[in-house]
């Protein structure tokens, strides 16, 4: 079936920061048919083209003069099961949460720990999305993509992508690689991650010694929607700023005079500082100008709180950015896409 196009439509609805911006031209291809299709009268009209998936990784800021591809394919699949391990292939298109809901609703284990973060399955390793202590290449078995650039399909293997921290070889080569499905090495058995202080107490407040994959899930839920706002109530894209990697001795120099900075070794004497207490001792949390500003409960996340335009939201990234770095020394990084 040949995909449908449409001419000025607003993306307010495809993105979760409710930024209001009208794309020049708009499709929602549900298969590899009908994105190849799209790309092809799309280059033949020489226009460009972005792809969009449930916008919850981008900030626009301005109208968008291009095809805006929003994936729009659904599928699961079981590829293997052998009593133990697990591989299970999702669409792009499919909602992250659901999905996880449905691999633990399955008894598969393995994604409880990345339970609620919003967006799609062809987004999350873009970003190599992570969430108290698990990342998609601590779970990764495989994912097929399109290169838009000889339109041939390639498979990419743990190794080919290239993961880094919220990094991949799909964000480092923006406009050539479409991810069209993904697929998950799951379990039967729970090697549960609770490494992370506020799940571990959760979980012990509710008495919960052993907990199931879902119990886990249910913590992180709970946790996740007391410290992150709601999108469909609150614009906002989660984190809105990486945890930086800096120097030993940078921390060093910032524990001096905060002796309080939350930071966390990693390897090659490097240290990962919360990039969320740095922007809360600047004094940003809460702060708001117009309908663009910082939420009150958590300092890590940006919010449009009604009718900010996404450069209004972009300006005081910028701000925070240019503060934190004369303050401590240290450059903040945004997660979101910027378009």
């Amino acid at each position: 079936m040949t995909v449908q196009w449409q001419e000025q439509v607003s993306l307010k609805p495809f993105n979760t920061f409710g930024i209001d911006v009208k794309a020049r031209y708009f499709c929602q291809p549900h298969d590899d048919e009908q994105i190849r299709e799209a790309l092809n009268r799309a280059h033949a009209q020489g226009l460009p083209v972005q792809v969009i998936g449930g916008g919850s990784n981008l900030l626009l800021t301005q109208d968008v003069d291009a095809l805006v591809l929003h994936v729009a394919s659904r599928g699961v699949q079981v590829i293997s099961d052998d009593g133990h391990a697990v591989i299970v292939e999702a669409q792009a298109g499919e909602p992250w949460h659901p999905f996880v809901q449905w691999t633990l609703g399955q008894g598969y284990c393995g994604l409880e720990n990345l339970s609620l973060i919003p967006g799609t399955v062809g987004a999350a390793p873009m970003q190599n999305v992570g969430a108290y202590g698990v990342e998609i290449k601590d779970v990764f078995a495989g994912l097929t993509a399109l290169d838009r650039e000889t339109g041939e399909l390639r498979e990419f293997d743990l190794a080919a992508c290239t993961f880094g921290y919220r990094d991949s070889v799909f964000k480092r080569n923006p406009g050539r690689w479409l991810i069209l499905r993904v697929r998950f090495a799951l379990s039967h058995t729970l090697q549960p991650h609770l490494d992370y202080g506020p799940v571990r107490q959760r979980l012990a407040e509710q008495g919960n010694a052993e907990p199931t994959a879902q119990a886990i899930s249910d913590a992180i839920c709970s946790i996740r929607r007391e410290k992150l706002p709601d999108p469909a109530e609150l614009g906002n894209a989660g984190s809105f700023f990486k945890n930086p990697v800096v120097s030993a001795e940078c921390v060093e120099r910032i524990r001096a005079q905060h002796p309080g900075v939350v930071a966390y070794p990693l390897a090659d004497s490097q240290v990962k500082l919360a990039a969320g207490w740095l922007i809360e001792q600047a004094g940003w949390k809460g702060y708001r100008e117009g309908d663009a500003g910082v939420h009150r409960l958590q300092s890590l996340v940006l919010v449009n709180y009604g009718q900010a335009s996404g450069a209004q939201m972009h300006a005081l990234a910028q701000q925070i950015q240019a503060d934190i770095l004369q303050r401590f020394g240290v450059a903040l990084e945004m997660e979101p896409n910027l378009w």
